[in-house]
């Protein structure tokens, strides 16, 4: 059984970006799904679609996506927030990371949202995940 869905994720994208797949496939759960919308609205994946498998076993297709080169978008994707260990933020101490050039991924009762949208709403909430 699997304790942390979103770290599982998180690993499958890192591992097919490094191998350079096209598509990493994912477990299903609405969590994940509201990263994804994150990652896709801030352009860090090409696309996702939902896929109902058999015996009500939902996964993920997750197009990947490449710079010219042929390097991933995504530079580093982490976990923050763990089973073990969860991590909160109010919204001013998730201003900016990385100088504006990286995302952190927030958890909030409006949804799973970016850093900057959380911000301009002043909400804050768990730290799911950072990327840049």
């Amino acid at each position: 059984m699997m304790n942390d869905i979103i770290a599982d994720a998180l690993t499958r994208i890192r591992n097919a970006a490094m191998r350079k797949l096209e598509v990493a496939t994912l477990l299903h759960s609405n969590t994940v799904v509201g990263v994804l919308n994150v990652l896709l609205q801030k352009e860090y994946i090409a696309g996702f679609k939902v896929i109902d498998g058999q015996n009500n076993k939902k996964t993920i297709q997750v197009e990947l996506k490449y710079d010219d080169n042929e390097k991933s978008v995504i530079n580093e994707i982490t976990r923050v927030s763990k089973p073990g260990r969860r991590v909160y933020k109010n919204a001013s101490e998730i201003k900016n990371f990385k100088n504006g050039y990286g995302t952190i991924i927030v958890s909030t009762n409006k949804g799973v949202i970016a850093n900057d949208e959380a911000y301009a709403a002043n909400v804050g909430g768990e730290v799911l995940c950072t990327v840049w």
